[in-house]
């Protein structure tokens, strides 16, 4: 059975199902014209593509609410196509293709703990903690002596992915970074 959302109930982070997929609601907007009815349009993001579209609605509008669920889940390993992720209490496992993930597989280490959406019973979003550490397998030598701040060259993380990182570092150095961004944080000791 389906439930529904008015659009008096229309807020951002309300999860809608349109056409059979399910959206994010991004921002929302009320409009009262000074003849009509009043408008509420919503910028929403589709779950299973990452497109962010408008729609609108008039007021009184009955909206099908996305039968979606969040729960925490732990990465495993990939195989280059899927990465392979359990639910740390039933153990059950998944596997989510790489497309989906979006640029999310740069930050994922084995028994990584990462927040997941869940719809028709299978994970299409997972959400990474906020900050990350990982290893440097590559990275160019820096110029020695080079004093000048923000230069920043490649590197390349246990993860396969590739950050902008400050000229000091170096092969095996562990480094923060923000999954936000993608951005250099620090260099840090130990995870």
């Amino acid at each position: 059975m389906s439930s529904y959302y008015d659009t008096s109930q229309f807020k951002k982070g309300l999860k809608l199902q349109f056409d059979g997929q399910p959206y994010n609601v991004v921002d929302s907007e009320f409009r009262k014209p000074g003849k009509g009815q009043a408008v509420y349009t919503l910028r929403v993001k589709n779950l299973l593509t990452g497109n962010v579209v408008e729609k609108n609605f008039r007021s009184g509008d009955k909206i099908e609410a996305a039968d979606v669920h969040e729960t925490n889940l732990q990465y495993l390993y990939n195989d280059s196509t899927h990465w392979h992720f359990m639910h740390p209490e039933t153990f059950e496992q998944y596997a989510i293709a790489k497309g989906a993930l979006g640029d999310d597989w740069k930050y994922l280490v084995e028994e990584m703990k990462v927040g997941a959406t869940f719809w028709n019973g299978q994970p299409i979003t997972i959400t990474c903690p906020n900050h990350v550490v990982l290893a440097v397998t590559y990275c160019e030598p820096g110029a020695r002596g080079n004093t000048a701040t923000n230069v920043l060259k490649p590197a390349q993380v246990e993860t396969g992915g590739e950050f902008g990182v400050p000229i000091f570092i170096n092969i095996g150095d562990l480094v923060k970074i923000d999954t936000r961004t993608g951005s250099y944080v620090e260099r840090v000791q130990n995870r």
